[in-house]
């Protein structure tokens, strides 16, 4: 991987998320609940600018596509390890939901690696769905403790989860930015 594909503007914006997850661990670990809100509602930002970037700058790439799935996992695995932290009577509360989410993350990344023995990295435009209702809703519960929106968000992630499913079964050698099951279906 020669040094300069990594220094391109979006792949920069991804790798503020890489640099992000230790400091949101740290004021989560610190108590700092504003703090991390705000960090973290820029390190969302970075993940919206990111994509956004690289197809206006016509710098998409399959590095770039890794690198966002990654900094996505790790960001969310931050989030999870941060909130129960911070918010163990949230966790309590809405424990279906999380570990509907964390499912919804995993599986699919694991199915994904038993069949091709690498990261897959679809970015599906239901994922891009999920992740902005995951987001929105996430500070919406923990700012507002309203709940109702998270858990519509974590059965968005996990309808998203499915389709990213099914899309590593219908392929035969791992692709990135698959826009959505039917756009493999059509391409077969």
């Amino acid at each position: 991987m020669p040094f300069q594909e990594l220094l391109t503007l979006p792949n920069l914006l991804t790798c503020f998320r890489f640099f992000s997850a230790p400091l949101l661990l740290w004021l989560a670990f610190q108590g700092a609940e504003t703090e991390f809100l705000i960090l973290l509602a820029i390190t969302f930002l970075s993940d919206v600018l990111d994509g956004i970037a690289a197809r206006l700058l016509n710098q998409e790439s399959e590095l770039g596509a890794l690198l966002d799935s990654w900094a996505d996992l790790l960001i969310y695995t931050t989030i999870a390890i941060s909130i129960w932290q911070m918010r163990p009577d949230l966790v309590q509360q809405e424990f279906v939901y999380i570990l509907l989410t964390i499912i919804s993350y995993l599986l699919p990344v694991l199915v994904g690696i038993i069949k091709f023995r690498t990261f897959t990295s679809y970015h599906t435009w239901l994922v891009k769905i999920a992740a902005a209702t995951m987001g929105t809703s996430f500070f919406l519960l923990l700012i507002f403790n309203i709940a109702l929106p998270f858990r519509i968000a974590a059965v968005i992630c996990f309808a998203a989860a499915i389709e990213e499913i099914c899309i590593t079964f219908y392929l035969t050698s791992p692709q990135s930015n698959v826009r959505s099951l039917w756009h493999v279906k059509k391409i077969w």
